[in-house]
């Protein structure tokens, strides 16, 4: 007896039994009846109103007639408030309470202004009073890994939770959800859309090229076969061969070659100011948990000669043949005795020896020992290698016999420049290495979605 009055009680003080819950499976038979409002929008002008929000638990913390909620969506953070009044039963909160960190909820509340900023919280001068709240998609109760946790600084004192890269990776859909990460994929959209709109202005035309192909892409590439069909065909490592064919296709773009260099070092700085400007807000939520310098660079880009670069490591005690090529110590060494005589991050390393670059590199006219290709530099670290390629067919099969390269192999090829083919030039960008370096990251995979090396090939 004394079972069935308990049950009766609970059940008359719940008053409010409409106003939560777990929603059933949600199938899209229906339109929802209510906007869903954005928490990067919520802020002062919307005080007093009613909205509705969809976001995941980040933190809850509930006490007695009384539960604090964090809800965060993307890279917003916006505190929600529930206690028991004539609005609220006590099961209510005591479910609010009890859902899982990570499930996806929505929340009905009305948006008031709070006396002392929540510093924690990205909406910091508003919170909600909730007054209805569902479950959408639960959370298991453990997780891999803490969002808390993944969101510290990787300098932080040693005895606080650290996640590890690896356990990172292997959990990647749940660290990706950090503001860190949200905000490193805006910035890397941002910089690709910026790399488009940016030659798209000049007269450039996009392409898309095979991502397999019947040989090595270059003299010495690594080789990754496939099965195709009945024969076995390669990754394509690079789309340089089909760039250039395309070129004699007349998709280019009229330049001068050494104007080519230029075009390149104007996109780089265009893109870095772009970034600062357009950016800036995420920028700041990346250097919370990964604090950097700020990226330097100078208009005009800085462009040095190979052998000015060598008598600058050489001034420094490091010394090298004329014809050597530069390690990656020897790279990182030169970017800081750059960075320090000329205050840029970013240079361009020009003129590089002809024996160090591939067969298909167009000799300098003045010193065959040369070659018109270069590089390009971001926090002492290669982000692009370029150079004008040989149109003129007979020089590139004297090329190809001096690399010992198959020349059935790459006949397609050869055969694009037998028919009348302009000078061009190009370089090749890898967009994690410059994101990375731009942010001072440290590590490609984490501007990589769901990075692939030797090791992982998962999720």
């Amino acid at each position: 007896m004394a079972s069935d009055d308990s049950t009766k009680t609970t059940t008359e003080e719940d008053f409010t039994h409409d106003n939560y819950g777990i929603l059933p499976l949600i199938q899209s038979k229906e339109k929802c009846d209510h906007e869903l409002f954005p928490v990067c929008d919520i802020n002062e002008t919307l005080t007093k109103q009613t909205i509705w929000v969809r976001g995941r638990l980040h933190t809850s913390r509930g006490k007695g007639k009384q539960c604090f909620i964090v809800i965060r969506h993307q890279s917003a953070t916006i505190q929600a408030f529930i206690c028991v009044n004539e609005n609220v039963s006590k099961p209510m909160v005591k479910f609010a309470a009890s859902i899982t960190k990570e499930s996806i909820i929505d929340i009905e509340g009305e948006v008031s202004l709070v006396s002392i900023p929540i510093e924690s919280c990205t909406q910091k001068n508003v919170e909600l009073q909730v007054t209805k709240i569902f479950v959408v998609s639960p959370a298991e109760p453990r997780l891999p890994l803490l969002i808390e946790d993944a969101m510290r600084p990787d300098e932080l004192n040693a005895q606080s939770p650290h996640v590890t890269q690896g356990t990172r990776l292997d959990n990647r859909v749940i660290d990706l959800r950090t503001p860190a990460n949200q905000a490193i994929y805006c910035v890397k959209a941002g910089a690709c859309k910026l790399f488009r709109d940016i030659l798209d202005a000049k007269g450039f035309v996009e392409i898309h090229t095979p991502k397999i192909i019947s040989a090595a892409s270059g003299g010495g590439d690594i080789l990754y076969p496939v099965t195709y069909f009945k024969s076995t065909a390669y990754l394509a490592r690079s789309p340089q061969f089909y760039k250039q064919m395309a070129i004699a296709a007349d998709f280019e773009k009229v330049y001068t070659i050494g104007s080519v260099v230029d075009t390149i070092g104007d996109l780089f700085t265009q893109i870095f100011e772009d970034l600062a400007k357009r950016f800036a807000t995420e920028i700041a939520i990346i250097n919370k948990q990964f604090p950097c310098e700020s990226f330097e660079y100078i208009e005009p880009a800085l462009r040095l000669e190979y052998k000015d670069g060598l008598a600058l490591l050489a001034e420094a005690g490091v010394q090298m043949g004329s014809e050597d090529v530069l390690t990656v110590e020897e790279e990182r060494i030169l970017g800081r005795i750059v960075k320090a005589k000329y205050h840029t991050d970013f240079y361009i390393l020009d003129k590089y020896p002809l024996a160090v670059r591939p067969f298909n590199t167009m000799p300098d006219p003045n010193n065959p020992k040369y070659s018109n290709s270069y590089d390009m530099f971001m926090r002492c670290e290669e982000v692009l290698s370029g150079a004008q390629h040989i149109h003129d067919s007979q020089l590139l099969l004297e090329r190809v016999q001096h690399h010992n390269i198959n020349v059935e192999q790459i006949k397609s090829y050869i055969d694009a420049f037998r028919y009348g083919c302009p000078p061009h030039a190009g370089g090749s960008i890898g967009l994690e290495r410059v994101l990375m370096l731009y942010l001072g990251l440290g590590n490609v995979r984490k501007t990589s979605i769901f990075p692939r090396d030797q090791d992982r090939v998962i999720p």
